[in-house]
């Protein structure tokens, strides 16, 4: 089945969980957390999400590159204007179950501008 959802004024972290339910099979009633699940989730217009408080300025993604003392930091507010897809894809990667069906189900995330 497939799910098309407009990002347009939705809260990123929402967002995020609604999508991770829906990859996990969990709306259907013959759930089974050992099944990838079969839905596929499209999302459009993702420029148009908002994000609340005070995260816009203040969170940092941090990159540790090769040797020590080589930490890389990024503002949301830099990474969501570059790649606003990647920001979502990271969220809902989070939001999934840390085990080997975690790849099957992030690939039927896709992302539309």
């Amino acid at each position: 089945m497939e799910h098309v959802i407009d990002a347009t004024n939705k809260k990123l972290g929402r967002l995020a969980s609604d999508i991770a339910v829906i990859l996990q099979g969990k709306t259907h009633p013959s759930y089974d957390p050992k099944v990838s699940g079969t839905d596929t989730v499209h999302i459009k217009n993702i420029s148009k999400m908002v994000v609340t408080g005070r995260k816009y300025e203040q969170k940092i993604y941090y990159k540790h590159a090769g040797p020590l003392g080589h930490l890389k930091e990024k503002k949301l507010s830099d990474t969501l204007d570059e790649n606003p897809e990647w920001v979502l894809r990271h969220a809902v990667n989070l939001m999934l179950p840390k085990n080997k069906l975690r790849a099957k189900r992030i690939r039927r995330l896709i992302i539309e501008k």
